[in-house]
């Protein structure tokens, strides 16, 4: 995984309007926190962020005017419920080598059996450790040709190279299931002519 570069700036101004005023001004509010560091509150430029942020788990090098550089991963991001803008972000500071927990998603890939069969979904993501440097954007499983019963658990999953799970092996994340017989209409309809 590369990484995004950012700008950003120190801010010194709290609460609702400074957030609000820097929201008008094209920036987002963020805080940085991590390594036993005091949190830093900054603004970064919202159209750069809102682009990084499409990649999951993106690593983001911020340069912070007056602050230096720090190699962070969002751990919070908020988003305003209608415009599905963000709003603000937690960023984590994160080092090279270091192994960091994140959630990644779960992509499958082929087709199931013939039959009508269905695939449940009971994981979307699922957290794994994996170097800071070296994060997944998703894990795919193949569901090629599994028929009603089958079950994939987090074990099965395969990861990259250097990443592990962060989780129970044993957890159920996809499962295949029949198709839900239906109700005879003839019987529906009977019982509606006695009432």
């Amino acid at each position: 995984m590369s990484e995004v570069k950012l700008s950003a700036e120190s801010r010194t101004d709290f609460g609702k309007g400074a957030a609000r005023q820097a929201r008008r001004d094209a920036l987002t509010p963020a805080v940085i926190y991590g390594h036993g560091t005091d949190p830093k509150h900054v603004n970064v430029d919202a159209h750069a962020l809102q682009l990084a942020l499409r990649t999951p788990n993106v690593l983001i090098s911020l340069d912070i005017k007056d602050g230096g550089t720090e190699l962070v991963i969002p751990k919070a991001v908020q988003k305003h419920p209608l415009k599905r803008s963000v709003s603000h972000v937690d960023f984590l500071i994160v080092k090279k080598g270091e192994k960091v927990t994140v959630d990644v998603a779960i992509v499958t890939e082929g087709e199931l059996a013939p039959g009508g069969n269905m695939l449940e979904t009971l994981q979307n993501t699922i957290s794994v450790e994996a170097e800071a440097t070296h994060i997944p954007t998703e894990v795919t499983v193949s569901i090629a040709g599994l028929e009603a019963g089958a079950t994939i658990h987090a074990s099965d999953l395969v990861l990259p190279k250097g990443t592990t799970l962060a989780v129970d092996g044993d957890i159920a994340v996809l499962q295949v299931v029949a198709p839900q017989a239906e109700e005879p209409a003839a019987e529906a309809d009977a019982e509606g002519s006695e009432a």
